[in-house]
């Protein structure tokens, strides 16, 4: 742990920037969203061939209210919210005791089940993560933008949605990259620090990170988190005459 290198804020092993990390593990993000997206379309029943004026509308759909393969059928955007609240809880808990080895990794594992059940399958998430679904969110609301008959309305919020649902993603493969460190740590001391840098990042999933220092968050790159890729659904949604 000798070398450090800025990830985010943070001094972990290397010697980039925290903006080169961040573009390192935006473009895995955008990668995993195409990936995603291959299997989506794959996995729609057909809707895609539709291609009508209510396709985005079916998209908007899988992002806010059901698909076929998360736990009970939720959205994808509701089960990234679910799945991040409980990293972010299990985070505090792992802080709470920074004396405590034993206590932090077994959180540490309860984390990286939240976010990414493929690389710990036991815990108290929803067994599908925050990964897969916030990257499934990005996924499916650039299908609701590209369908035939999308609206502006559709066009200009996805963008929103799509940027902050992506961000997520990035912090959430950091998150695992620092778990797997916590893991390996021999000692408290080594572990604390790490615990720490994790807290923020799960914060920073649901409430997104004021970079610029303006005093607010936007769904920019960097930015955004699932607050305002909810924000910006929300507006979508009302402007489609979905929501009131």
């Amino acid at each position: 742990m000798s070398n450090s290198v800025t990830l985010l804020g943070f001094n972990l092993n290397g010697g980039k920037e925290m903006n080169s990390m961040f573009r390192k593990h935006m473009n895995v993000s955008r990668a995993f969203a195409v990936t995603f997206g291959l299997v989506f379309v794959t996995g729609c029943s057909g809707d895609m061939a539709m291609e009508d004026d209510g396709m985005a509308h079916v998209h908007i759909g899988h992002v806010m209210t059901g698909w076929k393969d998360t736990p009970d059928n939720m959205g994808l955007l509701p089960t990234a919210n679910a799945e991040a609240k409980i990293a972010a809880q299990h985070a505090g808990f792992a802080l709470s005791k920074p004396d405590d080895l034993a206590w932090m990794k077994t959180h540490i594992g309860h984390i990286l089940n939240a976010v990414d059940p493929s690389v710990e399958p036991k815990g108290p998430g929803l067994g599908y993560g925050v990964v897969k679904a916030a990257g499934g969110a990005a996924a499916h609301i650039g299908f609701a933008a590209e369908s035939n008959g999308a609206s502006d309305n559709v066009k200009t919020h996805a963008v929103h949605v799509e940027a902050s649902a992506n961000n997520v993603v990035t912090w959430a493969n950091i998150i695992v990259r620092l778990g797997k460190l916590v893991q390996a740590a021999e000692t408290a001391i080594q572990a604390a620090p790490l615990v720490k840098k994790i807290q923020q990042l799960a914060d920073y999933m649901l409430a997104g990170r004021d970079v610029d220092g303006d005093g607010k968050v936007s769904w920019k790159t960097g930015e955004g988190g699932l607050d305002a890729a909810n924000q910006h659904m929300g507006f979508m949604t009302k402007g489609e005459g979905l929501t009131s």
